[in-house]
C-alpha cells in the first residue's frame, strides 16, 4: 500500500492532475466485463487483477436491478448507489452521470453500468493508467485500464461475443481467459472474482446471487476461477438430486448425482450422498459398492452414515444398516 501511495504522489508532482488522486482508494487497476444474458435474464460481473481480493470491491449485482463493476481507483459507492439508483428507475446512463456529479476524483474512475433490460453505460477516466479503454457490446460491456497493450479489451470483446452456445457464467469466463492471453494486468494478475444474479428480485435477500464465486490470492485466479466454476456446477447438480429424491423421482434424482459426479469424479461427498439416496430409494444393493470404495478411502464417512438415521436422513431397516457399517 505504501508503495501505491508513493505512485500516486509522483504521478500527482509531476502532471499537476486538476482533481486530487484518491488515494484512499484501492488501486484495483484490473479488465473486467459486465454482462447479461438475452434468453435468461441472467446477468454478471467478471473481473481479474494484480490486487488482493479483487472481488470484494470490484463488482457489485442485485437480481432484478443490474450489475456494476468499479474499478481502477475504486470507489465503492459507484456500486452500492449504482444499484439504488438503478432500483429507482434511474437509467444506467443517468445514474451514471448522477455518480459522476458528485466525484471529485471521476477522472481516475472506471465503471460500467448494466442494468435488468440490458442497457449499459460506462465510463473511463482520462487520468486512467494506459492501456486503458472499454467497448460496448449488445447486453455487454468489457472494459480495463493499466494493461499490457492495447488488445485485451478487444480480444475480450470478441471472445464474449464467440461463445454464445455456453452459459453465461463460463461465456464470462472465456472472455476473461481471452484478456489474460492477450497479456492482461501489465503488473501480472493475484485475484479473480464471478458473480451472477437472476432477471427478477429474489423473494429472500439471503438468496440474490445465484454464482458468487471469489479467488483472493492465487498464481493463476481465472484457472482456479474456472475450477471453481466447475464445482458450483458440480454441487448444483447435487442440489438437483437431492429436490428429486423429496419428490420420489429416483430416476431424475440418479440422474442429477450422476452429472455432478461427471463434473467432479474424485468429490467423496458426491458419491456418499448418491449412494445414500440409493440406499434410502430401496436399492440398498446398489449403494454397497459405492460405500465399500468410499469408506476404503476414508473411514470417517462410515462413521457418519452411522449417525444418519438419527437425523431421519437414513431410513433403513437396521440389519441393512449393521450391513453397510460392516463393510
Amino acid at each position: 500500500m505504501k508503495n501505491c501511495i508513493a505512485l500516486a504522489c509522483f504521478l500527482y508532482s509531476v502532471f499537476s492532475f486538476p482533481q486530487q488522486i484518491p488515494i484512499k482508494d484501492s488501486f484495483a487497476h484490473t479488465f473486467s466485463i459486465v454482462a447479461r444474458d438475452a434468453e435468461t435474464g441472467e446477468m454478471a460481473v467478471g473481473v481479474q487483477s494484480h490486487w488482493f481480493s479483487v472481488g470484494s470491491v470490484v463488482p457489485w449485482g442485485k437480481s432484478g436491478v443490474g450489475v456494476v463493476a468499479t474499478q481502477s481507483f475504486v470507489s465503492e459507492r459507484y456500486g452500492y448507489e449504482g444499484l439504488q439508483l438503478l432500483e429507482q428507475n434511474y437509467t444506467p446512463k443517468k445514474a451514471l452521470e448522477k455518480l459522476k456529479q458528485q466525484d471529485q476524483a471521476k477522472a481516475f474512475r472506471q465503471v460500467a453500468i448494466l442494468d435488468a433490460k440490458g442497457e449499459i453505460a460506462v465510463h473511463t477516466g482520462q487520468k486512467c493508467i494506459a492501456h486503458a479503454q472499454h467497448k460496448i457490446g449488445d447486453n455487454f460491456s468489457v472494459q480495463a485500464n493499466m494493461m499490457l497493450n492495447e488488445t485485451v479489451v478487444e480480444k475480450m470483446y470478441e471472445a464474449f461475443k464467440n461463445h454464445k452456445n455456453l452459459a453465461l457464467a463460463e461465456r464470462v469466463v472465456k472472455a476473461m481467459k481471452a484478456a489474460q492471453a492477450a497479456g492482461g494486468d501489465i503488473r501480472g494478475k493475484q485475484s479473480a472474482a464471478l458473480i451472477v444474479v437472476g432477471p427478477e428480485k429474489a423473494q429472500q435477500p439471503w438468496n440474490d446471487k445465484r454464482i458468487d464465486l471469489r479467488v483472493d490470492d492465487h498464481k493463476t485466479p481465472i484457472k482456479e476461477l474456472e475450477r471453481l466454476l466447475k464445482v458450483h456446477r458440480a454441487y448444483d447438480y447435487m442440489n438437483q438430486g437431492d429436490v428429486a429424491m423429496e419428490q420420489n423421482n429416483l430416476k431424475a434424482a440418479l440422474e442429477a448425482y450422476s452429472k455432478a459426479e461427471a463434473l467432479e469424479p474424485t468429490n467423496l461427498e458426491m458419491k456418499f450422498w448418491k449412494a445414500v439416496a440409493l440406499a434410502n430409494s430401496g436399492d440398498v444393493k446398489t449403494s454397497v459398492p459405492i460405500f465399500e470404495r468410499i469408506f476404503e478411502i476414508d473411514k470417517n464417512w462410515q462413521r457418519l452414515l452411522k449417525r444418519l438415521p438419527d437425523a431421519e436422513l437414513l431410513t433403513i431397516d437396521e440389519k441393512a444398516l449393521n450391513y453397510l457399517l460392516n463393510l
